[in-house]
């Protein structure tokens, strides 16, 4: 009796809720839906079996129910909100609903996401071009996800007759890169290093840098891509043209205590609010960043790690004057006692509004002249940076982070593409055909 009493009453909770727990798929036929921001099912139960009709489409953020193999996704972020809960109504009050023959079948609420399908498709058919991939688009002026999606992908519905697979494949299916892929954010966080440095005062837009091919600290010589030289550029020129040796130097004149001060700031190492979990960025200790480990910092690299979800944050940021608004995927609880509707929400402020807008030209310059004109588009001008992420495992990581129009931001993105070159000629694209896709939507 004491044993069922610490299962029932203590245990209980913990137990009911652990995604592990089958009984979360005996109960699928009162399962509640997924469904994308025009009403669109994502996930639905048919009978007592879950159903996902966009398959592997939006695979990773709507996750599974499995009875096998427990939840993910938005599937387990919501299950309690999702799960039909006949244990919700006292025992007597069940009773008297038998007798009176009004007892209905208990049901879940449904979620309301803020996923565009459109958008969506447009961003899976550019990744899927290669093999290992991610991507996320946010609206900066809300936080709203717009699309996010990681390639290679799976389908839901299938899942339990494809496990082991799954499990075992190198590309690793099951892994959702826009959220839980930790990667050297290479020149793209040139966007942070410069806004730094403009916000500190350490440099202004008139800054002139001579970059010679090369700048030695100590044992380490820092160069740019293929041993270019950028020659002597102000500090438009140094960013568009993606300079390592230039941003080498602004990292030094930004000092290690400075460095660390804005990197708090912009929430760096620190978890991200989100509907699903964010893997949490590498940063290295402050103990351990010498001259040398610094300098890398400058322009992405050393042992600093981030995500996709994060670079695009940093976007979204320039995009809305400094600011940077909480990102979520869920618009809406429908049917539940816990309705909810999501609202902007302001997560943290790096920099000032004018500091934004200064990087927001320097951004555009990176597009119309600089490493990043395979994004433009014709009547529209595009903010963005390029990143060629150098890593110890094969060749390097190409990125892009992107808003437009750059005046008046309505779409932000960030795109990582693995082991493939440049920023420019791989992520760049993408970014620009899903930038037009998404800016064609009907204006809100």
């Amino acid at each position: 009796m004491l044993r069922q009493l610490w299962v029932q009453v203590i245990e209980g909770p913990s137990l009911a809720d652990n995604r592990y727990n089958p009984r979360h798929a005996t109960t699928a036929a009162g399962r509640g839906s997924i469904l994308a921001s025009d009403g669109t099912p994502l996930a639905i139960t048919q009978g007592d079996k879950r159903v996902y009709p966009q398959g592997s489409l939006v695979a990773h953020a709507v996750g599974y129910a499995s009875s096998r193999y427990g939840t993910s996704g938005l599937e387990d972020a919501f299950d309690r909100v999702l799960t039909a809960r006949a244990d919700a109504l006292d025992p007597i009050g069940q009773l008297r609903q038998i007798l009176a023959g009004t007892r209905s079948a208990p049901r879940g609420a449904d979620v309301v996401t803020t996923l565009d399908l459109t958008v969506q498709r447009a961003l899976v058919a550019q990744l899927r071009r290669y093999e290992r991939a991610a991507g996320i688009v946010i609206d900066p002026r809300s936080g709203a996800i717009l699309a996010i999606a990681s390639v290679p992908a799976y389908d839901p519905n299938s899942l339990d007759a494809h496990w082991a697979a799954l499990l075992s494949d190198p590309a690793s299916p099951l892994l959702d890169r826009s959220t839980g892929g930790l990667y050297p954010p290479g020149s793209t966080f040139k966007i942070v290093t410069v806004s730094d440095a403009l916000d500190a005062n350490v440099v202004t837009p008139a800054s002139r840098f001579n970059d010679t091919g090369g700048f030695s600290i100590g044992n380490f010589t820092v160069r740019n891509d293929e041993e270019e030289v950028t020659g002597n550029q102000d500090l438009a020129g140094a960013f568009a043209l993606s300079s390592n040796v230039d941003f080498a130097r602004i990292a030094l004149e930004i000092g290690v205590d400075r460095w660390f001060d804005y990197a708090a700031r912009w929430g760096l190492g620190r978890p991200v609010d989100f509907d699903l979990p964010v893997a949490r960025d590498h940063v290295p200790a402050k103990a351990s960043v010498s001259s040398g480990i610094l300098a890398q910092l400058g322009f992405g690299q050393a042992s600093l790690l981030v995500t996709p979800m994060r670079m695009a944050l940093v976007g979204t940021t320039i995009a809305h004057d400094g600011t940077t608004l909480r990102p979520y995927l869920v618009r809406r609880i429908a049917g539940s006692d816990t309705a909810i509707a999501t609202r902007p929400e302001t997560i943290a402020e790096p920099i000032s509004p004018d500091t934004a807008r200064e990087v927001r030209d320097l951004m555009i310059a990176v597009v119309q002249r600089g490493t990043g004109t395979p994004a433009r588009l014709p009547g529209i001008t595009v903010a963005g940076k390029t990143g060629t992420a150098t890593n110890p495992h094969g060749r390097s990581h190409a990125w892009f982070v992107a808003f437009a129009p750059a005046q008046a931001p309505r779409v932000a993105v960030a795109v990582v593409v693995e082991n493939v070159g440049y920023g420019g000629t791989y992520a760049a694209p993408i970014a620009r055909e899903v930038l037009r896709v998404a800016l064609a939507r009907p204006r809100t």
